[in-house]
């Protein structure tokens, strides 16, 4: 499931507006490190084009690939300590980038906004620490259903905003597309 959706399903649209204007798109060519392990992260990452790579700790095998739609650094957000993988462009690839903070200065003047923030990030957690909790107890990897994309599967929260925020995804997109034309 796209990681942004769980932020995207929370924020309303004023929220959207604010975060598509505060924060930049960036292209990272194939093999740049976006974020390096052992070292403070700064920003939160959204994927809009190509494919981020996940590599295990000490520069290890790719752990896992994040397409469109992503979301990167959120951690680092919550927690200062640094980042325990790495993530590099795998191929070329395009993404959203705003800074933690910004981020944090916009969550002080706006309880609302920070309110938002975490509920979803809080969900997003939670979905993947209870699928986590699933595989280790049963040490298998739960089925999914087959048009869900990848191993995040829907949370009851998400599902009832979920056809809103794939609309905000699109509308997030198209104000990033026609900002840079």
């Amino acid at each position: 499931m796209r990681k942004v959706l769980f932020i995207l399903a929370e924020l309303d649209d004023a929220d959207l507006q604010w975060l598509s204007d505060a924060g930049s798109v960036r292209v990272v060519p194939d093999g740049e490190v976006l974020i390096p392990e052992g070292q403070p992260n700064h920003s939160v990452y959204i994927v809009l084009d190509g494919e981020l790579g996940v590599l295990g700790p000490g520069g290890g095998a790719e752990i896992n690939r994040m397409g469109q739609g992503e979301l990167v650094g959120e951690i680092s957000l919550l927690d200062s300590r640094p980042p325990a993988v790495t993530v590099t462009a795998a191929g070329d690839a395009k993404v959203f980038t705003i800074t933690h903070d910004v981020l944090r200065t916009k969550m002080q003047r706006d309880p609302s906004f920070a309110a938002h923030l975490y509920r979803a990030i809080s969900i997003f957690l939670a979905n993947r620490l209870n699928r986590a909790q699933l595989t280790t107890s049963t040490g298998v990897e739960p089925k999914l259903a087959p048009d869900v994309r990848d191993s995040d599967e829907l949370s009851p929260e998400l599902m009832d905003n979920l056809s809103l925020a794939g609309q905000r995804f699109l509308t997030f997109l198209d104000k990033l597309q026609r900002r840079e034309s």
